[in-house]
């Protein structure tokens, strides 16, 4: 784990904090839970895993945020991550930053994710001065997708793309694209 300072947010309830390694454990575990990843192509390894942190913490000393571990104070050391990231594959809006999440099961549905992504994307846009973030889920995902309503975030349905990772015919192909541009001064 890094040893630099890095940013850290916090809300009423929420703290976005960086990686210990003591988060590594919970956070292969959450990435095995079949229905955790239920939009995703596969499950994921503990290197796997592994590798998503060092990559947040790399993004982090790069840009100056990242995917920070989600911490509940008095409830849960660790439920999940939310935060920024760069996609890492072309499309026809990138390149952009995205906001994006991932919970440990028992946190649903407390509203923990839109207020933590809150909190990302008000770091993005004032202390990173993003012009625009942007979330994308794949298309049947609701629980995702009713998150970035609720950020207020925007879609335009002739800016859903086929996901280039994965092949024609996959059932999780198809992704649709929330925007949210800065606030104005």
């Amino acid at each position: 784990m890094s040893t630099r300072t890095l940013p850290e947010l916090t809300t009423a309830r929420l703290r976005l904090r960086q990686w210990r390694t003591t988060d590594l454990e919970p956070f292969a575990r959450m990435n095995r839970d079949p229905l955790v990843m239920e939009y995703f192509p596969s499950l994921q390894s503990r290197e796997q895993s592994d590798a998503i942190v060092a990559r947040t913490e790399q993004l982090f000393r790069e840009r100056g945020f990242g995917l920070w571990a989600l911490e509940l104070p008095g409830v849960a050391e660790f439920a999940g991550f939310v935060g920024l990231s760069v996609p890492r594959f072309e499309a026809h809006f990138t390149p952009c930053v995205e906001v994006g999440w991932r919970l440990t099961r028992e946190h649903w549905g407390h509203g923990y994710a839109t207020e933590a992504a809150q909190a990302a994307l008000e770091f993005g846009f004032d202390a990173c001065g993003l012009a625009e973030i942007v979330s994308m889920a794949v298309a049947t995902n609701q629980r995702s997708r009713r998150v970035m309503e609720r950020l207020g975030m925007a879609r335009d349905a002739d800016d859903d793309f086929d996901h280039p990772s994965l092949p024609e015919g996959h059932p999780l192909r198809r992704h649709v694209l929330y925007r949210q541009a800065a606030p104005r001064p």
